[in-house]
């Protein structure tokens, strides 16, 4: 079972990265990533990279309040794959990789839709707070 833990470290890793790459696109890869015509997919790759590192930060604050979650576990799970396929995916093809590497990233894509449909599957089953029934 993944912990709150893991989650947390999921996090931290995945917004350091995505801080770290999309400073080094804007800055040392600029005229290279320009010269290929993909500057705007590797900040794509970067957009989603630092959108799921705040969703799973969120993921891991909620996994604390609230252990029993097993919809999150599996959004965050989702979340880290997402990351490492579609964003990993569209580096990848920013700095050179053959081309059939495109094919991985509607699968990122699909990752971050479940982990989405987990969050939904969360909330659906989540106890109003305050209703007596």
């Amino acid at each position: 079972r993944m912990s709150d833990k893991t989650t947390g470290l999921m996090a931290s890793v995945a917004g350091f990265t995505g801080v770290g790459i999309g400073a080094f696109g804007a800055h040392a890869l600029k005229a290279f990533l320009n010269e290929r015509n993909m500057l705007k997919t590797w900040e794509t790759g970067v957009q989603y990279h630092l959108v799921h590192s705040v969703a799973l930060l969120a993921c891991w604050a909620a996994m604390r309040a609230s252990p029993e979650t097993p919809h999150l576990t599996m959004a965050a799970r989702f979340w880290g794959v997402g990351i490492a396929l579609f964003s990993g995916s569209l580096y990848g093809l920013c700095l050179g990789a053959p081309r059939w590497t495109g094919a991985i990233t509607p699968i990122g894509g699909l990752c971050f839709m479940a982990g989405w449909g987990c969050v939904a599957a969360s909330a659906l089953k989540a106890p109003s707070p305050g209703y007596n029934a």
